[in-house]
C-alpha cells in the first residue's frame, strides 16, 4: 500500500498583492527617472552622429578635395555620386563604416548643406521637436555650436 503525501505550498491573495503594491512603488519612483533620460540619451546620441558624420566628411574633402555638394547630399558618404562635381578619388565602400546615413536620436534624417551659413557645410538636426529653433531639450543641434 503506498501513501500518497500532497503539500500544495503556493501563494495567497495577500502575499500576491503585498508583491504587486512593492512593484508598483518601484515603478512609480524608477519610472519617471528613466522616462526623463531618453531624450537625453538621444541628444548625446545625436551629437556623437554628427562629430562622426564630420569625420567622415573631412575623409571625403581629403581625398576629393571638395565636400559633397548639397544636392549629392550625405549619401555621398556612402554611394559615389553621380550629379554634381564627380569625385575623383571617392574610396572603394565609402567613408561610413555601416554602409548608410544613419538617423538622428528620433529617426529623422539629418540635414546637410553645402556650402553652409556657418562654414563650408552645415550639418544638424532639428532636435527633440522636429522643428527649427527651440530650447532646452527641443533645441537645434548643430555641427557648427559642438566644437
Amino acid at each position: 500500500m503506498m501513501h500518497v503525501v500532497c503539500n500544495k505550498k503556493g501563494f495567497t491573495l495577500i502575499e500576491i498583492m503585498v508583491v504587486i503594491v512593492i512593484l508598483a512603488l518601484l515603478a512609480a519612483l524608477v519610472g519617471p527617472k528613466i522616462m526623463g533620460r531618453t531624450d537625453d540619451a538621444k541628444i548625446q546620441t545625436t551629437k556623437t552622429q554628427i562629430r562622426n558624420l564630420e569625420s567622415a566628411l573631412k575623409l571625403y574633402k581629403l581625398d576629393n578635395g571638395v565636400y559633397p555638394s548639397t544636392e549629392q547630399g550625405l549619401s555621398a558618404l556612402v554611394i559615389k555620386p553621380t550629379v554634381g562635381q564627380i569625385p575623383k578619388a571617392y574610396k572603394d565602400g565609402g567613408y561610413l563604416e555601416s554602409k548608410q546615413v544613419p538617423k538622428d536620436g528620433w529617426g529623422n534624417e539629418y540635414l546637410y548643406m553645402s556650402p553652409g551659413d556657418h562654414g563650408d557645410y552645415d550639418l544638424y538636426s532639428f532636435g527633440t521637436d522636429g522643428a527649427k529653433g527651440g530650447e532646452d531639450k527641443n533645441a537645434d543641434i548643430c555641427s557648427w555650436e559642438l566644437k
